[in-house]
Order: C-alpha cells, then structure tokens, then sequence
C-alpha cells in the first residue's frame, strides 16, 4: 500500500533533515546546529502549524 502524498513529503522533508547529520552523544566538537539537532521537532512544528491553518480554513 502507498503512502498518501502528504505523508510521503513529510517523510521527504525529515529525511532531508536527516541526511544533514544527527547529533552523536559526547561528540561535543561541533557547535550546534538547529536543522541538525532538533530536524524531527522542526517538522512536527511545521506540520502542526500547517494543520491549525488548515482547521480554521475549513471551519470558515
């Protein structure tokens, strides 16, 4: 079964996220790094904004 195409971008968007690196515990030499760091809490973030527009679209 396919994934709807919504959810694919999501997954696409994340994955991009990923492949910028992911934080190694005790790998203190790099500085930090917002897209690297925290990439699945950005996107959470932007799909949830996305979905609470999408709410008050339909519901007007």
């Amino acid at each position: 079964m396919r994934a709807p195409r919504a959810l694919m971008a999501i997954l696409h968007l994340v994955d991009r996220f990923e492949a910028r690196g992911i934080y190694v515990p005790g790998e203190d030499n790099k500085t930090i790094s917002p897209w690297r760091d925290f990439g699945w809490l950005i996107a959470g973030f932007l799909v949830a904004v996305a979905l609470f527009v999408l709410l008050f679209a339909f519901a007007s």
